[in-house]
């Protein structure tokens, strides 16, 4: 198998229909593979093999300057405000009313970067990968003779600050009983972290996610997005190649924003009910499955179970809450080398149903939610093989 993909992906020009096929039935972990597989499905990559190293330079070096813009100008003009104390009536000043005033972007920014912080945190709390300190920690924002704010910082800040707030307005008034921060449950705690000059893999994945808010205001930040980044740089991270490896940051933020503009109308509430909202997707799960079982699906239309009770999830994450890791991306390889991109995915849900059927069909209500929400099948193959079944008795 691993020649049959060195030979596709060897050509001057990748066959892209070649590759799809060959991606779909699952991409070998050996020799940075999938990676560079992931990478052409994603249309990062052209599929003239000529143009990659100029493209990649290219695309690091636009993220480096995002990096700057977006992370290290605000922080360094967060660090000079307590260096050069000039007249703040003149200056733009935290309490400047004008929404054009950097203070109110930064304050705005400061919402969404807590609310990813928290999600970040929580990858796959299962596998210590994520709390690793990365072996390319980011030099332009870890430099020791950098003074400015990082992005660490700037939540450990925030976080102190807003603690100690909610503290005094939740009516305790008396807070002498030693340091306010030491009753609340998210002590300090969470927040030791790694020696200076290092950093952990959710910090990466946390940055990421703050430029892609940043450069998306119209959809910014929505919780679920951690789950769509985090097994896309977990391969790209741990890729064998110690060049993918090394630009894992930059190149997942460039095919995070790829896969998101395929699927971000399920992340948009305003769309739920448009053709392209969830909902459509939801309701096709259960039209694919009256098709393809009847005796199902009036069962759970009977016990009037919707699909927003679980496929809501399934799809807007692409599966990723329900399997272990390594499966999920396994299941990605046939999502992402889906021709009519995510139709199979649909399919997929429908073989997760059918593959459960006998219980279902006996079960009640309560039973057959439980089921549903904590799905009970671990073999991944044998569930893409039975997508594959349905696709084709279509």
């Amino acid at each position: 198998r691993i020649a049959d993909f060195q030979e596709v992906l060897g050509e001057p020009t990748v066959a892209l229909s070649k590759l799809r096929e060959l991606c779909f039935s699952g991409i070998p972990f050996d020799g940075g593979l999938r990676c560079l597989c992931w990478k052409i499905l994603l249309n990062y990559l052209p599929l003239e093999k000529a143009l990659w190293s100029s493209l990649l330079k290219k695309q690091r070096d636009l993220y480096s300057q995002f990096l700057k813009e977006m992370i290290i100008q605000p922080g360094i003009a967060k660090a000079n405000l307590g260096v050069s104390r000039e007249d703040v009536t003149l200056e733009d000043h935290p309490l400047n009313p004008n929404p054009d005033s950097r203070w109110n972007t930064y304050f705005k920014d400061n919402e969404v970067l807590l609310q990813i912080d928290k999600d970040v945190r929580r990858l796959y709390p299962d596998m210590a990968f994520f709390q690793r300190p990365t072996d390319y920690p980011c030099l332009l924002i870890l430099d020791p003779q950098n003074e400015f704010e990082t992005l660490r910082r700037r939540v450990e800040q925030t976080t102190l600050k807003s603690q100690t707030v909610a503290r005094n307005r939740s009516g305790v008034t008396n807070v002498s009983s030693g340091s306010p921060l030491k009753s609340t449950p998210s002590s300090l705690s969470e927040y030791e972290v790694l020696p200076n000059g290092c950093e952990a893999h959710w910090e990466v994945v946390e940055r990421i996610l703050f430029i892609y808010a940043k450069l998306n205001p119209g959809i910014a930040y929505v919780q679920g997005m951690n789950e769509i980044v985090g097994p896309l740089y977990y391969t790209f991270a741990t890729d064998p190649n110690s060049e993918w490896k090394e630009h894992a940051e930059a190149d997942t933020f460039f095919c995070f924003t790829n896969l998101m503009a395929e699927i971000r109308d399920n992340f948009i509430k305003s769309l739920d009910d448009s053709q392209c909202g969830i909902t459509y997707k939801m309701e096709k799960v259960y039209s694919t499955l009256k098709e393809k079982d009847v005796e199902l699906y009036l069962k759970l239309q009977e016990q009037n179970i919707k699909p927003q009770f679980f496929a809501f999830r399934w799809l807007t994450l692409l599966l990723s809450q329900e399997f272990l890791l390594p499966d999920v991306i396994r299941i990605w390889d046939s999502l992402f080398a889906d021709d009519k991109r995510f139709d199979f995915l649909l399919l997929v849900c429908c073989a997760m149903l059918t593959l459960i059927r006998d219980q279902l069909l006996e079960g009640d209500f309560t039973l057959n939610m439980r089921l549903l929400q904590d799905y009970p099948i671990s073999d991944v193959h044998l569930i893409l093989k039975k997508a594959k079944e349905l696709q084709d008795s279509k």
